[in-house]
């Protein structure tokens, strides 16, 4: 069947829905595309059997829904209507939520039903839920919504209750620092972490705040600021505390969009003197039950399998968190364990460097070059480890440079609603990570040229049959950690882990004498220099309209795809 989707921006569940259907054989193409008039004429163009709307802003015209078969995908249960559904879900606490696929009709949201799917609400922020729990209900929807379509069968009218929802405006989100208690400013914080942010006033400004995370151990004046780490800060509750990772600053309307940061570098300057409480890696500390604290990296042990996990917002990897990962990881490999997973985590893997922290830097080729130099120094010891096997689990999304991260390992294990963009194209850059060798090694030659020039999302089921990755792990998010544990237990009780070591050691000294690391380095750095110092180069265009949200003073190069985050529109 010829699909065609239309969404306001090529983000995530655009992409996994692209790549499961595609999977299933179906000719699928994508139209980003941001009002009626436009729906209208990509749908002329492309002339399809089906249209399928994964997360359209835009009301599809009359004259296209009357004429072709239109599939909305709403983020919301039979009955409920309006277009902050998941927010509404989040903020107000509920355990169980779903994903229905709907005719397109004169009203949103209210045309007959062709699928509905529920999913499980875990305590998570709600881009952590959509590109998880939702994304595979809504993946779930989709497909048998299709399969409805293809076997000649009829939509049902909605029946039973009809819930509309506003819109979730700014007023509504507001936190009262002074009355709420932890709880509630989590779900708050959590129904906006990645939009809009809740807007606050901090330090004498205002802002947008993004992520929440609980904090049980510090205490403090409601509203104060009580400390800082790894670039977060933490804020006082009437019962507890709550880490924000992540701020930015309301610029007002004429103006341009503030960079998301983090917050302590978005408050440089107004600071006040807090301390650093940065958070142990000791595999052997326990923390008291019931007590909760945040890091976006963690250390654990079982047996001869260390996990090394890490979860940074928006899968972003500045200088300073490729930094101190790789860290982490040097004190791991002195740790007594066989097997070492990285990753692991239930939402993004990586996506690169920080193109939010490079664009607001004072110089952002110069903090281009220090953030690809951090993070090739971290793909490096991966690759030169030789005593011990390393796992990378990727338990969401990867792109770019997270992607080459993933395959210095020996062996990439996958959750199963993952999407992979092992591209840097749509960024205007060459790549470095020493793809050149992990690439090829993996898929090819010839394939790893396809991916790098078609720069197109893969799904993890095709990413297996190309050989991206050597496992698939059909599981829930919330369940890749532990499986992934189980699974890294039983391979490092093998008895042929050690030849295999010792055999991976042989390998890489083999590879060294033919192509050393550090000729790969050279040769993608050089490439990268010359683009990071370029003001001309389109690398600077694409990541501004990336990181302010920016239509681009210049098309994306082949139609629209992914940044080099993969989660949005050029």
């Amino acid at each position: 069947m010829r699909i065609l989707l239309i969404a306001s921006s090529f983000n995530s569940l655009t992409q996994r829905v692209l790549v499961e259907l595609s999977d299933r054989g179906h000719a699928v193409s994508v139209e980003v595309t941001l009002d009626g008039a436009a729906v209208r004429e990509a749908v002329v163009r492309r002339a399809p059997d089906l249209v399928v709307a994964p997360m359209l802003k835009a009301v599809v015209p009359r004259d296209v829904w009357t004429a072709h078969r239109c599939l909305i995908v709403h983020p919301g249960p039979v009955g409920d209507r309006g277009p902050s559904s998941l927010d509404h879900a989040i903020r107000d606490g509920v355990d169980e939520w779903g994903v229905t696929v709907l005719q397109a009709d004169e009203e949103m949201d209210a045309g007959d039903v062709w699928a509905s799917v529920a999913f499980r609400v875990p305590e998570v922020g709600k881009s952590d839920l959509y590109r998880n729990e939702l994304a595979d209900a809504a993946v779930a929807a989709v497909l048998l919504a299709v399969e409805r379509v293809v076997a000649g069968a009829a939509p049902r009218p909605q029946n039973g209750e009809i819930r509309v929802r506003p819109a979730l405006r700014q007023e509504a989100r507001r936190i009262s620092w002074a009355e709420d208690t932890t709880e509630t400013v989590l779900r708050t914080l959590r129904a906006a972490d990645s939009q809009p942010g809740v807007r606050d006033r901090l330090l004498g400004a205002e802002w947008f705040l993004h992520g929440g995370h609980a904090e049980d151990g510090l205490r403090g004046q409601p509203g104060r600021l009580l400390a800082t780490r790894a670039g977060a800060v933490c804020r006082a509750t009437v019962d507890g505390a709550v880490w924000i990772p992540e701020l930015r600053a309301r610029t007002g309307p004429g103006r341009p969009r503030a960079c998301k940061l983090p917050a302590t570098l978005a408050l440089a300057g107004r600071l006040p003197e807090l301390p650093e409480l940065p958070a142990s890696l000791d595999p052997g500390r326990r923390t008291e039950p019931g007590n909760r604290t945040w890091s976006d990296i963690r250390y654990h042990e079982q047996g001869p399998v260390g996990v090394l996990s890490f979860a940074f917002p928006g899968g972003a990897m500045g200088t300073d968190q490729c930094r101190r990962l790789r860290g982490a990881y040097e004190a791991a490999l002195t740790r007594p364990t066989s097997v070492l997973v990285l990753g692991g985590q239930r939402d993004f893997f990586s996506n690169g460097i920080h193109l939010n922290v490079i664009e607001a830097a004072a110089d952002p080729a110069a903090e281009s070059w220090a953030n690809i130099n951090a993070l090739n120094d971290l793909v490096e010891a991966v690759l030169t480890t030789t005593d011990r096997l390393v796992i990378s689990a990727i338990g969401g999304n990867a792109a770019a440079g997270g992607v080459m991260l993933a395959l210095a390992a020996d062996e990439v294990w996958c959750r199963s609603g993952a999407v992979l963009n092992p591209h840097y194209r749509r960024m205007g850059l060459y790549g470095s990570e020493y793809w050149t060798r992990t690439l090829p090694g993996k898929v090819g030659e010839a394939p790893a040229a396809r991916l790098v020039d078609e720069a197109r999302p893969v799904s993890a089921t095709a990413s297996l049959a190309m050989g991206l990755v050597d496992r698939v792990i059909d599981c829930g998010p919330g369940e890749f950690a532990d499986e992934i544990t189980r699974l890294a237990l039983r391979l490092a009780s093998r008895d042929r882990l050690q030849p295999r070591i010792a055999a991976k050691k042989a390998e890489h000294e083999r590879l060294e004498s033919v192509a050393p690391l550090a000729a790969h380095r050279e040769q993608e750095l050089s490439r990268m220099r010359r683009t990071f110092d370029d003001p001309t180069a389109s690398y600077h265009v694409l990541r501004r309209s990336f990181v302010r949200k920016e239509a681009p003073r210049r098309p994306c190069p082949d139609g629209p795809g992914a940044g080099a985050d993969g989660s949005v529109d050029c």
